[in-house]
């Protein structure tokens, strides 16, 4: 069965959908690895089906009749038409990258319009969870890349969730969001006490060794993460332009042109890591 993962923080611009992406690659397309993966782009702002698919495969995809998560979350609505069919989760997949010694990515794809959810919110957060639970079995890893805000997105992704893991940048008001995060995940775990959840942990994102205020932006994210005993990893996601770059490419750091090595090999430090904290 899949480890069903959540990249979360209630604070946006952290570069969640950045490691949602390299993480999916890393552990599809690494030869140690080879296995797979599943995107859940739960973001209306949809920038990680765009860093996956690039931005004309995005277009294209949206130019038929592909189904989305705004799909997912309004089926069973009644319109004047009658009511949005219920959806399999073979309806909603897009297969992103077959890799030719064995390992897979397929996506759940999101768009601007799933904003639109959050406006008639009654009873849709279950949705979701049923699709996973049609198709967790045929993936081996599942990342689900979230809105920064509270909102029944984020219940969505707690119901389908086994770890949340928190990317932070090192930089003035960084830990803002955990706080509200622990808020939302206890308030979720007291309302549904059948569901569990584990932190992964604390990942800080876009390092650059920059002093003092990346210095004090960690000691007091540490110091945060002592008093709740939250763990925080050892290695961290370096800055680097190929990050956007790849996004505007369709591909992950390892594949973007002239990347370089050095940020590559620090970023699959924290993919072992990750695999490691979540038992992969």
């Amino acid at each position: 069965m899949a480890r069903k993962v959540s990249l979360i923080n209630m604070k946006g611009g952290v570069g969640k959908s950045t490691v949602t992406v390299n993480l999916a690659w890393h552990f599809a397309a690494y030869r140690k690895w080879l296995k797979n993966v599943l995107v859940i782009d739960l973001d209306p702002q949809f920038n990680a089906s765009q860093y996956l698919l690039g931005v004309r495969q995005y277009e294209q995809l949206f130019s038929g009749s592909q189904p989305t998560m705004w799909d997912i979350f309004e089926q069973g609505t009644r319109t004047p038409a009658g009511n949005i069919p219920r959806l399999d989760a073979n309806d909603v997949i897009t297969t992103v990258r077959k890799i030719r010694r064995g390992g897979r990515i397929d996506l759940i794809p999101s768009r601007l319009e799933l904003a639109l959810s959050l406006k008639n919110p009654g009873q849709k957060e279950r949705h979701l969870a049923r699709i996973v639970s049609e198709i967790e079995d045929t993936y081996d890893l599942i990342l689900i890349d979230c809105a920064p805000t509270e909102s029944i997105l984020t219940t969505a992704a707690y119901l389908c969730s086994d770890f949340l893991l928190v990317p932070v940048k090192p930089e003035y008001l960084s830990a803002i969001g955990l706080p509200l995060l622990v808020n939302s995940m206890q308030g979720f775990l007291a309302e549904h006490p059948e569901c569990s959840i584990d932190l992964a942990g604390i990942l800080f994102n876009a390092t650059n060794d920059y002093a003092p205020e990346e210095v004090l932006a960690k000691e007091s994210v540490r110091g945060l993460a002592r008093e709740n005993g939250w763990y925080v990893f050892n290695a961290e996601v370096p800055y680097s332009r190929s990050f956007p770059k790849g996004a505007r490419e369709g591909s992950p750091i390892f594949r973007t042109s002239y990347s370089r090595y050095s940020k590559i090999r620090q970023f699959n430090k924290v993919a072992e890591e990750f695999a490691k904290r979540i038992s992969l």
